[in-house]
């Protein structure tokens, strides 16, 4: 956590360089920071921050490609003639426990569109998914476990 004040705030000195506090120039900030504290990492501890960071990278370029991919998908599939939905409810067992990690996964079901998480069993160990592609239940769990659940997994882990 250290880490990442402390390359917020050499984000924040970079801007207030430049001149112009604005998104684009604390991002570059932000790439600058990261790059100097890794060069110096010796000096600002034992920490998982460089590790975290590129996952976090990862994973974010990820859902936007999932989410473009989906829009798309349910775009296509609204302004045809033909129909191609084919709705149903999935049962996806859960890998992940904790609450943070069940309630990120739904979250990010729901901003998903064609996806939603309807329900968690009381042990948590299954979540219901209402998807409104489903031509293989198997092909959909394994692109939920494979995609969204593996990468939360990584990144609490």
């Amino acid at each position: 956590m250290r880490a990442l004040v402390l390359n917020l705030v050499l984000a924040l000195v970079w801007a207030g360089f430049i001149g112009e506090i604005t998104p684009s120039k604390l991002a570059v900030g932000f790439i600058f920071g990261y790059l100097l504290m890794w060069w110096l990492r010796r000096l600002v501890g034992r920490t998982t921050y460089f590790e975290k960071v590129p996952q976090i990278l990862s994973f974010t370029l990820f859902f936007i490609k999932e989410f473009l991919h989906s829009n798309l998908r349910v775009a296509r599939d609204v302004i045809s003639l033909k129909r191609n939905s084919r709705p149903g409810i999935v049962a996806v067992p859960l890998d992940i426990r904790s609450d943070f990690e069940i309630t990120l996964l739904a979250t990010l079901l729901a901003l998903t569109p064609g996806t939603f998480a309807m329900d968690v069993s009381n042990d948590r160990k299954t979540m219901y998914i209402h998807a409104m592609f489903v031509t293989d239940p198997d092909l959909l769990r394994k692109s939920i476990k494979d995609g969204l659940e593996r990468r939360i997994m990584e990144l609490f882990r």
